[in-house]
């Protein structure tokens, strides 16, 4: 009987509780039936046995009694926890939009199995909403372009771009043609290929000194009276600084041109200037005048003194760009002014390279005779053997220094010229010089 109680215990704790797992409940029940049969057993021997007392030399054993089994029912705990005060309402969960409303068939017992089943899904939760997908699928409506005949004023538009594009059509193939027939055209004037001999330039003919001088005022067509220059290309290293070609010389003849000069004096040097014939002759005013801009810088030469010299430095870029500035290489910072400014008014020149080693110069006018030509160009010839670098005074007279030699008018073709009959010119003017 006991037995049988402690198991109707038993069965209503765990039907009233539910076990966290089936092997914690087969645990559970077997050692309560564990303890009901050792109780049942006993009490069954203490039953048969007559004599209360046990032997001396067992102890003494407490008679076992079944202990009451109490019901203890713990809270469920729930499935969604509650929200906490800070974070906000979530709403509540709808189930989506194909199980809300069922989709009808035709057929009626498939409309009362779907409405089943729509009603049962209502009720369903988050986790059991997870697990289904798909349930039932979704069928999207399809449409289809309809066909419209066109109207009869709609056939009339279609015409007439339908005849236009034939006039382009037409339009094109004329045009296709043309260009067919010309390409046809141009391949039958095409002659087959030849060898062509390429022209070359015949090179100019050297000629004597004098008839240079002939061809040049042949060829001076202008209607001014041109200059006569002379062009040399010099055999020199431009990049080396010891090999810098320069000078200044005096023309026997002059160069044709009134030559303006002006001379920075004071006192009787300013006096010797202007007996010489100089155009501008001034101090320390001129040098004021010239850095106001109220005098114009329309002077060819400008000559000065040593003592003099330190006073123009502020105007020495004004000068400077306009080539004018006083230079004892030139022979503008002299003592002697009265005789720079005669050799200045008679014809004295300034000769540099330039970078591509040429040197440019005017040696008179085209209206001078072939005599005074001659002479000018051998002054010049002279001057320019003078002015040779001393790497190259090693080297014979001309070769490696005056490669080539070149005379023109202003607006004339240039005409080259001999080196010989160039050192005959030069040798001429020293023996006039020695006379």
């Amino acid at each position: 009987m006991a037995t049988f109680q402690h198991l109707l215990s038993q069965a209503r704790r765990h039907c009233t509780t539910t076990p966290s797992s089936p092997l914690s409940l087969l645990r559970c029940s077997s050692l309560g039936l564990r303890r009901s049969i050792s109780s049942s057993s006993s009490s069954s021997s203490s039953e048969s046995d007559p004599n209360p007392n046990p032997p001396p030399t067992e102890p003494a054993r407490r008679p076992t009694e079944p202990i009451p089994v109490q019901v203890v029912a713990y809270p469920v705990k729930p499935k969604d926890p509650s929200p906490s005060p800070e974070a906000p309402p979530q709403p509540p969960l709808q189930p989506p939009p194909s199980l809300r409303k069922p989709i009808e068939f035709e057929n009626s017992a498939t409309n009362e199995n779907v409405n089943a089943n729509a009603e049962a899904r209502t009720g369903w939760s988050r986790e059991d909403i997870r697990y289904v997908k798909n349930v039932m699928p979704t069928i999207s409506p399809v449409s289809y372009p309809s066909r419209v005949a066109p109207l009869p004023e709609d056939r009339a538009p279609l015409k007439e771009k339908a005849a236009d594009k034939e006039g382009e059509d037409a339009k094109e193939s004329g045009e296709i043609e043309r260009e067919r027939r010309r390409i046809e055209v141009e391949e039958e004037k095409v002659v087959f290929p030849t060898l062509i001999e390429v022209e070359k330039k015949k090179p100019k003919v050297v000629l004597d000194l004098n008839e240079a001088i002939r061809e040049v005022k042949a060829n001076a067509q202008r209607n001014f009276n041109e200059t006569v220059e002379a062009h040399v290309k010099l055999g020199i290293d431009r990049r080396r600084t010891d090999q810098q070609v320069s000078g200044t010389m005096t023309l026997p003849h002059g160069i044709g041109k009134v030559v303006k000069v002006a001379v920075f004096a004071e006192g009787a040097t300013a006096d010797e200037a202007r007996a010489a014939g100089a155009d501008i002759v001034g101090g320390v005013e001129l040098v004021e005048e010239i850095m106001n801009g109220s005098i114009k810088l329309d002077f060819d030469k400008c000559i000065t003194t040593p003592l003099f010299m330190p006073r123009l430095g502020k105007i020495a870029k004004i000068l400077g760009k306009r080539g004018l500035m006083p230079n004892p290489k030139r022979g503008t910072i002299v003592s002697d002014v009265f005789g720079a400014v005669k050799e200045a008014k008679h014809g004295l020149i300034d000769f540099k390279m330039d970078k591509t080693a040429i040197v440019h110069v005017g040696l008179g006018k085209v209206s001078f005779s072939e005599e005074i030509l001659r002479e000018n160009i051998g002054a010049f010839v002279n001057a320019l053997l003078l002015a040779k670098p001393a790497g190259l005074k090693k080297t014979s007279k001309y070769a490696g220094y005056v490669d080539s030699f070149h005379l023109c008018s202003t607006m004339g073709p240039g005409f080259p010229v001999s080196i010989q009959s160039l050192s005959r010119a030069a040798d001429h003017f020293n023996k006039l010089q020695l006379k």
